[in-house]
């Protein structure tokens, strides 16, 4: 089994295995460069958060 008979049998696993594996890498790269992190006193909580962590306060306060 030669090259050229695995090339022609599972050409398109190589070359999608290989693109799939491209995206994923440059995709990590991405998230994790520091410029396209959130400052930490830029993140605003969503309202539903928000709501559960007042009525745990209430309740703590509350007992």
């Amino acid at each position: 089994m030669g090259l050229k008979t695995i090339w022609s049998n599972y050409r398109v696993l190589i070359v999608m295995g290989t693109g799939l594996a491209l995206v994923h890498w440059g995709w990590y790269n991405i998230k994790s460069s520091p410029v396209f992190q959130p400052k930490r006193n830029e993140l605003v909580p969503e309202p539903g958060i928000v709501t559960y962590v007042l009525d745990q306060e209430k309740q703590a306060k509350g007992k």
